[in-house]
């Protein structure tokens, strides 16, 4: 992984009319309906701005995600390319992505910037990844319950509409893609 500059991202402070700095900006409550939406609206913002670079340069964007850590925010985008993604490409990435969200999403508060690679328990963050990765094992976190659980370890078997389908102990389990909060694959199981 590649952070930027190896410590949280800063932004200007800006001055109000009146000569005073502007009250800090800070994110919703994390366990808040509010924070969920703020989170799915910067990844949306940020992903838009990625996948244009991404396109231009021959790369995958793989998934973003932008939670709270025990160091504070981080912005975290995953790359991949076809013979894999090398450590100078991150750095490269990470430079030129964060240059770019300096100035489009100038509004979110501190963070850190992370670049990296898929890695073997590859994030799963598009609908149609449910669909590539079908037959691997995957572990699934929902935002509410689905059979009194939300947490799922199991294979992957597709996709219809918006739903995941996914073999749970030998059943058959379909899980909104809108209510996944994370997913990924298992290969430590696969192996």
């Amino acid at each position: 992984m590649a952070g930027r500059h190896g410590k949280p991202r800063t932004k200007p402070v800006r001055s109000t009319a009146n000569g005073s700095a502007p009250k800090k900006s800070t994110a919703p409550a994390p366990s808040s309906t509010a924070w969920r939406d703020h989170q799915r609206a910067v990844i949306a913002s940020v992903t838009r701005l990625v996948e244009s670079l991404c396109g231009a340069s021959g790369i995958e964007l793989v998934h973003v995600e932008y939670q709270r850590e025990p160091g504070g925010l981080t912005l975290r985008i995953y790359l991949d390319q076809p013979g894999g993604i090398t450590l100078d490409d991150c750095v490269d990435m990470n430079r030129k992505l964060g240059d770019i969200l300096d100035v489009h999403v100038a509004d979110l508060p501190p963070y850190q910037l992370e670049v990296s690679s898929p890695g073997i328990n590859r994030p799963l963050g598009k609908l149609s990844d449910f669909d590539r990765f079908r037959g691997h094992h995957a572990k699934i976190r929902m935002v509410t319950a689905v059979g009194g659980r939300k947490n799922f370890t199991g294979i992957l078997a597709g996709i219809a509409g918006e739903m995941i389908r996914l073999e749970v102990d030998g059943k058959l389990v379909e899980l909104n893609y809108n209510d996944v909060v994370r997913a990924r694959l298992d290969m430590e199981i696969s192996l």
